[in-house]
């Protein structure tokens, strides 16, 4: 089977052919792009005997049965009764995995690895009260659009079945030398490898008066829980950063009746993924939709009492505000592994294997460093997961990066980036058209295109992506020109 991923929403979809509307956010099966990803199984088991691993059924044969005659549990649940000596990466027998942090990373690796290994015993380990759950479609929940229950990725019986054990403690230290971490209440795990997959956490900037009630960020479900709780028809807030998430916030609060202002430091919206004309014209599309925005302002306090009272800017311009949503980004949770000693820059440092500076530890997600990049989208998370799951359990997988795109809806405007759309140096050209609410732009790099934006019709989103991806030469893609017939006679210095 392929690996599919919606570009939309970053939805992974497993199957021959892409699903035919995305479950998550609605796309169409045009919105579904390949996700490559390279795995090989561990060493085959050979053995005279299999047991069910949930009912604990017992089959006599060289093979498991395809799926348990008892309890319909698949054949990537049984264990061998009796085996040959498994072989891992480092030549040890791996029968403890240990995954921290419950995002789709690490979901993920504890999946993959319980497909490598069917035997090996897998923890998965969340700060969390709930199950892994759908974090990008937080604001959808916010927006009202989904119930809670929506978003959960797998329910306790998924667990059950793959016999992963899910348990919601807080981790305090890794001790590599005894292989084995220490939770909150004292108790503690021993691992054969050990899988980081704890995210991020949002960053708040230390401005005065961050600390006051009514001042929130949105990176879990108790967090959007709290957003609601406290929300009001009619009440003004104001969201600090026109990042994506941002936007996002924004479109969901003004759908339950709130006032909303979106503050951005830069001088254009989604200063990452669009160019500054693509920008403007999304500020003026949000704007008519009944959104507030303010750009090129950076905020100097946050006043009131004990509550939030309102935003005071730099420019001395005070906004009046019940509620302050901060989206400013996100940080990845490296201190664990600081503390451990492991090597750790931006975020902990992995390579193509997701293996960091001990051969028994892994990181995928964004708390994992690759190649000095952090990702922080969906895709990018279940791929390395993928990936540090099925080489936690003695497999061989590598991940070679992603060209980093994103393709979304904000207040049904579709927006598409993808590539690289902040040169370094002048040798990067800059082609661009816009008229009737449509923006297309290209970046040209040795005969080359680097880099892509679209803005209002993206119809032509997968197109441009596999052309980045392949690294083709533009003079062969005849579908470039076609999109952009000024192409070589208009040159926009970047």
């Amino acid at each position: 089977m392929k690996t599919w991923k919606c570009e939309i929403c970053g939805y992974i979809h497993n199957g021959d052919i892409p699903a035919r509307s995305c479950p998550v956010c609605g796309a169409g099966e045009e919105c579904f792009s390949v996700l490559e990803i390279s795995v090989e199984r561990t060493m085959p088991v050979t053995a005279e005997a299999w047991q069910c691993g949930v009912c604990n059924y017992q089959h006599r044969a060289k093979e498991p049965p395809a799926v348990c005659p008892v309890c319909s549990a698949t054949n990537s649940l049984f264990t061998p009764l009796r085996t040959q000596k498994d072989s891992s990466a480092h030549g040890d027998i791996i029968k403890r995995i240990i995954v921290l942090g419950g995002g789709i990373a690490g979901l993920t690796a504890a999946s993959e690895a319980r497909r490598q290994s069917p035997h090996a015993t897998i923890t998965l380990v969340s700060r969390e009260q709930s199950l892994p759950y759908y974090r990008l479609n937080l604001t959808r929940f916010l927006a009202g659009d989904i119930r809670e229950e929506e978003l959960q990725i797998q329910p306790q019986q998924w667990f059950e079945g793959q016999a992963i054990t899910f348990v919601s403690a807080e981790t305090t230290s890794i001790d590599r030398e005894q292989c084995c971490v220490h939770l909150r209440d004292g108790s503690q795990l021993g691992y054969d490898r050990l899988v980081l997959t704890n995210g991020a956490h949002p960053f708040i900037p230390p401005f005065p008066g961050a600390t006051r009630a009514g001042v929130s960020v949105l990176r879990t479900i108790e967090d959007a829980r709290a957003i609601l709780q406290r929300l009001t028809h009619g009440m003004r807030v104001v969201c600090i950063g026109g990042g994506l998430l941002g936007l996002e916030t924004a479109g969901a609060l003004v759908r339950q009746g709130a006032s909303v202002t979106v503050v951005e430091g830069f001088t254009s919206l989604l200063p990452r993924q669009l160019p500054p004309r693509a920008g403007i014209m999304l500020q003026q599309r949000l704007e008519a939709r009944g959104l507030t925005i303010i750009c090129g302002e950076t905020v100097k306090e946050l006043v009131g009492d004990e509550s939030v009272q309102g935003v005071l800017l730099e420019s001395s311009r005070h906004l009046p505000a019940d509620l302050v949503v901060v989206t400013a980004g996100v940080r990845p949770n490296s201190y664990l592994a600081r503390r451990a000693g492991l090597t750790v820059q931006r975020g902990i440092v992995v390579d193509d294997r997701m293996i960091t500076s001990d051969p028994a530890i892994l990181a995928a997600g964004d708390v994992a460093e690759h190649r000095g990049t952090l990702y922080g989208i969906w895709p990018a998370g279940y791929a390395q997961g993928v990936v540090a799951g099925c080489n936690a359990a003695g497999g061989k997988a590598e991940f070679n990066g992603l060209a980093p795109s994103t393709r979304i809806k904000v207040l049904d405007v579709d927006l598409f980036s993808c590539g690289r759309i902040h040169p370094e140096d002048a040798s990067t050209s800059l082609y661009e058209n816009g008229r009737n609410g449509v923006y297309r732009a290209i970046f040209c790099r040795d005969g080359q295109l680097v880099g892509a934006v679209l803005y209002g019709d993206t119809s032509s989103a997968g197109l441009l992506k596999e052309i980045i991806e392949s690294g083709r030469q533009i003079s062969e893609c005849k579908e470039v020109t076609d999109l952009f017939p000024e192409l070589g006679c208009i040159v926009s210095p970047v």
